[in-house]
């Protein structure tokens, strides 16, 4: 029989990395088993390619739906990445022994056998090979977190900061941790009850695991090792128990089976970290890094780290302020009883000596040396993730280069090469890959887009973890919106996401979010949150088309959204303050926008009655009411007569000084390109203020210079300039506020004629000017 050993580690942890080595190195086995997917057995020889650098991870997927699928990361301080690097360095036989992912990820899969039929999701991003010891779903509170149970046990806050103490930090590599981590988990698995929503998961998994360690044990190997996480290890151990194998047949028999695929992918110490959601992370990688690799001088590696990274800022870190710490850092891990400084030691004696208590640095500290922005590479040759490929037979498609250099990119979205590569570049977008950014094109049509490309490496890992999303781009950006969508709350929300699906041309995901739109519409009783929704909207049923794109259930949204606010318009702007006035109003003309764009005209006809119905309102903040008889105003719904009429009531004395300086600001706030060459709004106020007698003016004199105080300087001359002409402007006057002068305008022709004639006349048309 082969000697036959278990390590129990914690998955990205140094110390167990390192105690790991120096076992395997005394052990010396033909044979390691790794808890891990089998599926990806062909791919573990890669882990000594050349240009594999971690963090790195293992995707196992469902060609046939690629968001089922499992990450399983590795940094180079991975107990499982140095087992492999060991075995394939020592020409040993590795392979991952966990429960196949063919299985994990079948339909049916975790239920019972009488319900074996019933199909279930399987979790993308969950198996043993990325949790660390104890935090996998578990039987039972102690089996989801029991380095928790016994951190708690120790007096520490948490089950990462207990193991960093005891093992991470702990000086030496020995054996001896594996047997005492063995024991304590037997002891915690003794507390443990079954868990009945993951019990036969868990069961299975460890089930074929042990089969995997018999099936070896009868091959010629001599020395085997197990190296799994450290919760398995007494489960693990009673692989050669009496009856043992007869009960994992058992348990493994008619398991529900399905193909699978399997990639190694780069990853990233941001996505490895715990911050980024990664319920197996760790909360310092890049610490963990430095420990790893720099273990004798982890501090003053880390704190010349620290002191470089702050002057690359213009900060000061003096040669002796390093010194300084160095020496605090030391002092505080003597006095909690450590043999050599922690990250929380280096964290508070960086924050004293060379951060002087600012957040502002430390913040960049523990951004960059404790989480860190470290990126991993795979093999070119290496099998890809499937939005990977689909992403580089895009790019060669559409003839674009990641990488290349920064520069300006101009469609024209008639083309239909241009268009695809608009379509592209908004679905990257949508998935986290920013690669192009809009910009305001030049030149005439609105079929022109601008774009600046500029390729960031770290965005590949974006790439691979969309591949839990959809097996394309496509695919991968419309499961990403519709997860946006399920948490809107709001109806604007949900129309700026119809915008971007348009852009995208993702039909399906842009008719399941219109849907939800018209149905959140339908119950919504915000008002200005119906109001917010519109302008976008409406600018994708008018121009939409552009784009080649189905604009008209669009089209038949804005129709159900605007007779539901104007409805509703007058209820909503009662008992308004000046900050909510203020925003009223950039709604009502964002509104009132968005309907002129559209060519229906019962709903301008809609909403101009809700515009009348609120400028009739005697208790509605002023600046609302004034705007709403400037929109009717300037929509021809009432004329000049009625307006002045109107605005004399409204800064008449019985008004009050505060609501009329309210209602004449609504009335007339960023209107100055107006007023110089609207057709007859500088004639109302003209008219209006000409007709005040001397107290009332002088009383008004205030609230009308405040309000014009708002227009530029060169708006505000070019008005004194108008009404310095003799006349002035009138208010029924329909050609401006300068009036049309003939002699003048004849003045110009011969020259008119001169510019405008064809060039085969130009000779005679000279002529007859001079």
């Amino acid at each position: 029989m082969p000697d036959i050993r278990l390590f129990g580690i914690r998955h990205h942890g140094p110390g167990s990395a390192r105690s790991l080595r120096a076992a395997l190195a005394d052990f010396a086995p033909d044979c390691l088993l790794i808890e891990g997917p089998p599926d990806a057995d062909a791919l573990i020889p890669l882990a000594a390619h050349e240009a594999m650098a971690p963090p790195v991870a293992l995707l196992v997927y469902r060609p046939d739906r690629p968001r089922d699928c499992a990450f399983f990361p590795f940094a180079a301080f991975s107990p499982e990445w140095v087992a492999m690097r060991h075995g394939l360095a020592a020409g040993a036989t590795i392979r991952f022994i966990d429960l196949p992912h063919a299985h994990q990820l079948a339909d049916g899969f975790g239920t019972p056998p009488e319900d074996a039929t019933a199909p279930i999701e399987a979790e993308p991003v969950a198996d043993a090979a990325e949790e660390p010891a104890g935090a996998l779903p578990a039987p039972a509170a102690i089996r989801r977190d029991p380095l928790g149970e016994l951190a708690a046990a120790a007096g520490y806050p948490d089950g990462e900061r207990w193991w960093d103490a005891l093992v991470e930090s702990r000086a030496g590599a020995d054996g001896d941790v594996f047997a005492a981590i063995g024991e304590a988990m037997v002891a915690l698995r003794d507390g443990a009850d079954p868990d009945p929503e993951d019990g036969l998961r868990e069961e299975a998994r460890e089930a074929h695991m042990r089969t995997a360690i018999r099936k070896a044990a009868k091959e010629e190997f001599s020395r085997i090792a197990v190296i799994c996480g450290a919760w398995h290890v007494p489960a693990l151990a009673r692989h050669d128990a009496r009856g043992q194998a007869t009960a994992d047949t058992a348990i493994l028999k008619g398991l529900p089976k399905t193909r699978v695929a399997a990639a190694w992918a780069p990853w990233s110490y941001e996505r490895l970290a715990t911050a980024s959601g990664y319920r197996a992370g760790v909360l310092s990688p890049e610490w963990y890094d430095t420990l790893w690799h720099h273990e004798g001088r982890v501090a003053a590696r880390w704190l010349a780290r620290a002191a470089a990274l702050l002057r690359e800022e213009d900060l000061d870190a003096s040669p002796a302020s390093v010194i300084e710490a160095a020496r605090l850092a030391e002092a505080l891990a003597a006095f909690r009883g450590r043999s050599r400084p922690s990250l929380d030691d280096l964290d508070e004696a960086t924050q004293a000596t060379l951060c002087f208590a600012d957040p502002g640095p430390m913040g960049l500290i523990r951004r960059k040396l404790v989480i860190g922005e470290r990126l991993g590479a795979t093999p070119p040759d290496s099998p890809g993730t499937p939005v990977e490929a689909d992403f580089e037979a895009q790019c060669k498609r559409l003839r674009l280069k990641p990488g290349a250099s920064a520069g300006d990119l101009v469609l024209d979205l008639r083309k239909e090469t241009d268009l695809s590569r608009s379509h592209f570049l908004n679905r990257l977008a949508l998935i986290g890959v920013p690669w192009g950014t809009r910009r305001e094109a030049r030149g005439r049509g609105t079929f022109k887009e601008a774009w600046f490309l500029a390729w960031q490496p770290d965005w590949v890992v974006e790439l691979v973890a969309a591949s839990a999303e959809g097996g394309t781009v496509a695919e991968a950006a419309a499961s990403r919106v519709k997860t946006r969508a399920r948490g809107a709350q709001r109806v604007a929300d949900l129309s700026g996401l119809i915008g971007t699906l348009l852009d995208a041309d993702l039909p399906e995901a842009t008719a399941q979010v219109t849907r939800a739109l018209d149905d959140r519409a339908a119950v919504s009783a915000d008002v200005f949150d119906l109001m917010e929704a519109l302008p976008a909207l409406a600018e994708l049923a008018r121009y939409g088309s552009v784009r080649s794109s189905d604009t008209e259930p669009v089209l038949a949204v804005v129709r159900g959204l605007v007779p539901r606010a104007a409805a509703g318009l007058v209820a909503a702007c009662q008992s308004l303050d000046d900050d909510a006035a203020r925003s009223a109003k950039a709604h009502l003309v964002a509104v009132s926008g968005a309907v002129a764009l559209l060519e229906d005209l019962s709903l301008k006809a809609t909403w101009r009655e809700a515009l009348r119905a609120l400028a009739d309102q005697d208790h509605v903040h002023g600046r609302v009411v004034g705007r709403a008889v400037r929109l009717l105003f300037d929509d021809r719904a009432i004329d000049a007569e009625e307006a002045g009429t109107r605005l004399r009531l409204a800064l008449s004395r019985a008004s009050g000084a505060g609501p009329a300086a309210a209602w004449i600001e609504g009335f007339l706030e960023e209107s100055g390109t107006v007023l110089i060459h609207g057709q007859g709004l500088l004639g109302v106020v003209d008219d209006w203020l000409s007709g005040l007698d001397e107290t009332l003016f002088t009383e008004l004199l205030p609230l009308v210079r405040r309000t014009f105080a708002t227009l530029a300087p060169a708006e505000r001359r070019a008005i004194g300039e108008t009404l310095a002409r003799g006349g002035g402007p009138s208010a029924g006057s329909a050609e401006g506020p300068e009036g049309f002068d003939a002699a003048r305008a004849a003045a110009v022709l011969p020259i008119l004629r001169l510019l405008l004639a064809p060039a085969t006349a130009t000779g005679n048309a000279a002529g007859d000017a001079a």
